[in-house]
Order: C-alpha cells, then sequence, then structure tokens
C-alpha cells in the first residue's frame, strides 16, 4: 500500500500541511495521537503529531517544519505523490472530558497544529476552550482561522510584538490567571522549552498542565527506547505511555540535556541516518 498525498500548502517559510490519503488511520484517529511515516524505502521514520482526521474522505493531516534532510525529502513531495509507509495512530489519546473551568490549549510554533483537534474535541464536550498562540514574529503564526472556528476566544503573542501580546506564551496565561479566569486544565504543545515555561508558570498558579512530548522518538512502540523521560520517579516511553504527561511532573532538565546530546551531529551530517531501532544489520 502506498500513501497518496491529496492536499499539500505552505502554511509559512518553511512550513507544510500536508493531507493523505490514510482511511485506517484516519477512522482510528483520536486527538493527541500521532503517526511514524517514511518517506522512501530508505528514509528514517518522522514521527508526527496527527493534526486533523476527516473520517469521511480518510485523509489524515499533519503539520511539519523542514529541519533535516528527512523532513526537506518530505516537503519536496508534491500533491499526487505517494510515501512508502504511515504506520498509526500511535500513542494515547488525550483525556476529553466536560471540565468544571476553562480548557485552555497553548501552541507554540507548529505547536498550534496538534493543539487543534483537542480544542475541538473539548469544545464538542461541552467546555469552554481558550486557545494562545504563540509565534516569534506574525508572520509565521498558523492556522489562525481553523483555531477560531473551534474555541471561544484566541490569545496571540508574538516576541517581538507584531501581534497580539508582546512576549511569550507564558504571558498570555498570566494574563487569563490575572482576570480571574477559572482555568481547569492547560494543554501545551511546543518546543520543549516553551513547555517547560508553561508548566513553571502554572505550577505557582495551581493549574493542572498536560504536555505533549514528541522529543527523540523513533519507533513508536517503547522497544528502542529513544524517548523515555523521567516522569515523577518513573522512566516513561513517550510515544507508548504518552505523547501527554503532567507537566509538573516531567523531569525537563533531563530531556533538554538528552535532546542537546545529539545537535552536532545533526548540524554536521545532513545524510546521518539514526541507526536506533533499525538493527545492527543495516
Amino acid at each position: 500500500i502506498m500513501f497518496k498525498i491529496l492536499k499539500k500548502e505552505e502554511l509559512s517559510p518553511n512550513v507544510f500541511s500536508m493531507d493523505i490519503e490514510a482511511p485506517r488511520v484516519a477512522k482510528k484517529a483520536l486527538p493527541g495521537q500521532f503517526i511514524v511515516l517514511r518517506v522512501d524505502e530508505k528514509g528514517e521514520r518522522i514521527p508526527l503529531t496527527i493534526a486533523n482526521y476527516n473520517q469521511e474522505t480518510g485523509a489524515v493531516n499533519l503539520v511539519f517544519q523542514v529541519i533535516g534532510a528527512s523532513t526537506m525529502k518530505l516537503a519536496e513531495l508534491n500533491e499526487g505523490d505517494s510515501i512508502v509507509d504511515f504506520v498509526g495512530p500511535l500513542g494515547q489519546p488525550s483525556e476529553i472530558r466536560k471540565f468544571d473551568g476553562t480548557v485552555v490549549v497553548v501552541g507554540g510554533g507548529i505547536g498550534v497544529a496538534p493543539t487543534f483537534p483537542i480544542a475541538r474535541a473539548m469544545k464538542e464536550a461541552g467546555n469552554k476552550v481558550i486557545a494562545i498562540m504563540g509565534a516569534k514574529t506574525e508572520d509565521i503564526l498558523i492556522m489562525e482561522e481553523e483555531m477560531k472556528a473551534v474555541t471561544d476566544e484566541i490569545l496571540i503573542t508574538t516576541d517581538d510584538g507584531s501581534r497580539g501580546i508582546k512576549g511569550f506564551v507564558t504571558y498570555a496565561v498570566q494574563a487569563l490567571a490575572d482576570r480571574g479566569e477559572k482555568i481547569a486544565q492547560i494543554t501545551a504543545i511546543g518546543p520543549v522549552i516553551m513547555m517547560k515555561s508553561v508548566a513553571d508558570t502554572t505550577r505557582a498558579l495551581g493549574i493542572h498542565t498536560v504536555v505533549s512530548l514528541n522529543p527523540i522518538m523513533v519507533d513508536g512502540t517503547g522497544m528502542c527506547g529513544g524517548c523515555r523521560v523521567t516522569v515523577g520517579d518513573e522512566t516513561k516511553f513517550a510515544c507508548v505511555d504518552g505523547p501527554e504527561f503532567d507537566g509538573h511532573l516531567v523531569d525537563f532538565k533531563g530531556l533538554m540535556s538528552r535532546q542537546r546530546m545529539y545537535r552536532d551531529l545533526e548540524a554536521e551530517e545532513k545524510d546521518h541516518i539514526c541507526r536506533i531501532g533499525l538493527g545492527g544489520n543495516k
């Protein structure tokens, strides 16, 4: 089976949205889950959170940023092209229910995309939903209209102040608390440093916070151990136990130091293929 690209769109520089024809995945997908794909037989496994899914059309929407060789190869494909592997849905879905209070989703950069299905499901469950969307500058904000359609309110933050609140997403979290918003839960998705900052802010405010960890994920089955993370006093695997965890229990310091381990290698070796989970014979 090959998985056809039904639609491709560049949302902002080097950030792409793709609808992939994968009816079996679309049928089972739930908010918070992810897929693992390979562009071709020799391709690396790329974990991507599901941004949207349509059971009628069988399409699964992904939003990704071109960072290395594998995402560059994916971005070079066009509508009508196909990819070789598309596995999912993987991971535990978000807990969707009616909460006693407002539900807030916080998306940083392309982290806005995976907050969309969570916001939509939370709204359908009868919650008041507020979205906080952060970006470095106004021109790289994504999915604003889509988020407006599934939330009660949107707060935008930009690092340079070109739109909305000048500063980080945590400023918007604080602004909601300051105005007396009764927040039952916050779900934060984005760069690890951003999720850590949100968790630090909400810890002081006493707001339950969920973060979605897609760190160094490789095989998506928990066998390679590439995505292990300490949560409380326990070792968890983000791909099978998560990707969502209690943000106040995650060892962000350990997670960030592990992420930095491979940075030099990624910068030097454009054609490097990760061999974790591939077996030793390749």
